[in-house]
Parts: C-alpha cells; structure tokens; sequence
C-alpha cells in the first residue's frame, strides 16, 4: 500500500527543523529528501504538473515498510497556491504547524534574513517598515519575502486558509514553546498522524537548526508595544482557535 502523507507546513523559524526530525526519527516515517534545500514540490507549477508518481519517486523510496511520507516545507503555511495543489492531489493529507511566540519568531526571523544577506537595516526600522518592504524581494532567488516579519507571525490568517482546503481534523498545531523537550508532544504527534506512540526519538532533547538570534536583548520599549499591539487581535483568535490561552506568549 502507498504511505498517507503529511506535511509540516511551518512556520518559519518556530522549531519546525526539530518536529521534521521528531518524525525522520520514527521508524514508520520517511521524510523527503533532501531536507535542505525543502522540496516546496506543491508551490512550483512545473514540478506539480510532473504528478504524484514524480514525487514519491523523486523525494522518497529510502525507507522500507512505512506507514507515512511526510514533506517539511514551510513556506506552504503561507501560500495559497500550495494549500490548493496539495487539496486536489492528497485531499485526505495531514498538516503539521508548530507555532513560536510571534514576537521571538519575528526578531530570529530578522536574524535569519540578516545572515543570509536579505536584511541590512536594524531590527527596529525593518520592523516599522515592513508594510512598504514585504514584496520587495527576488521571487527566483527565494521563494516568500524575507521581510515578512510581522505579517508570518499572524497565525490565525493560515490557519483559516488551510480550513478552506481540508477538514480541521486534519490539522495539527503545536506550540513552540510547549513542545521543545516534552516527551509527551512526540507521543501526541504521533498519534495524530496514526503511528506507534511508544516510539522515543532520540531526537527530543537536541538542539536543532538554532541559529544566533539574539533575542535575549531586550526590545526598545516602544517597539516591544508596538509588536503586542499588532499581534493583539490575531492571538487572541489564535487563542479562540485552539481553545486555551498560550500561557508561554504574555
């Protein structure tokens, strides 16, 4: 039989190299390959037209006798395009999001952009200016906008994106903040995607894809207030959403 598939869609720099390695850990896994540069298979017109047997041979094929194929792409949590493919060839698809702090998120996000030469102004000028920037990018060289700082960070809008494709059962969101070092988080994805949740990956209490961030220097008092304004109303859907308050975010 061929494996179901799932997905971890993101968000960017919010743990999702280390959920990708919670599930290559897993015996009956096998994510596609390679890690890096991620697949991004649904968000290129040319690769999608080459269909499904083009993408399970291509990305997958390592491991015997598994029950899933999982991809880690995570630009598809922001792309329409990417929701809507995988909708009309894996209707029955599984989504993995791991949601981060989105003002932490915001500033490694920055971090990110700054060491691969995308970002030259300061944090707090390439904050306040996002909206002017956020399409100001090479579309051939990376595939979303690396100034997206704010905007990545508005978690509800992917989400609802998503439930327009598929049905909320097939959706799993965890939290950054809960899930760094919990076993019982691995055990929760993993019954959540159907598999063994004995299984314990050697992989839960690593350091994974970290990067130097710099987000242990406090955030000038005004710019702190400005990022909870903008995230008020958008966590407080998010809260609505899961049903809890994300404790881990005040």
């Amino acid at each position: 039989m061929t494996p179901n598939h799932f997905f971890i869609g993101g968000a960017q720099r919010s743990g999702t190299t280390y959920t990708y390695q919670l599930c290559a850990d897993h015996p009956q896994i096998e994510m596609a390959h390679p890690v890096k540069p991620e697949p991004k298979f649904f968000m290129n017109p040319d690769l999608v037209a080459k269909g499904l047997d083009y993408y399970r041979s291509h990305y997958f094929g390592q491991k015997n006798d598994v029950a899933m194929y999982g991809e880690k792409s995570t630009s598809y949590i922001e792309v329409a395009y990417a929701a809507q493919q995988i909708a009309v060839h894996l209707p029955d698809a599984k989504f993995v999001f791991m949601l981060r702090n989105p003002i932490e998120r915001a500033q490694s996000n920055y971090w990110f952009s700054v060491k691969n030469g995308f970002e030259t102004l300061p944090l707090a000028d390439a904050l306040y200016g996002e909206a002017t920037r956020v399409a100001q990018y090479d579309p051939r060289k990376i595939s979303v906008s690396p100034y997206a700082y704010l905007q990545r960070g508005r978690y509800i809008d992917y989400l609802q994106l998503y439930e327009r494709y598929f049905d909320r059962s097939q959706i799993h969101v965890m939290i950054y903040e809960q899930v760094v070092k919990n076993p019982q988080a691995a055990a929760e994805l993993y019954a959540f995607l159907g598999i063994d949740t004995g299984h314990v990956p050697a992989s839960q209490f690593q350091v994974i894809n970290a990067i130097e961030e710099r987000s242990h220097e406090p955030l000038a008092p005004a710019l702190q207030t400005y990022m909870q304004e903008y995230f008020a109303a958008s966590n407080a859907q998010l809260f609505d959403y899961l049903g809890y308050e994300v404790a881990e975010w005040r």
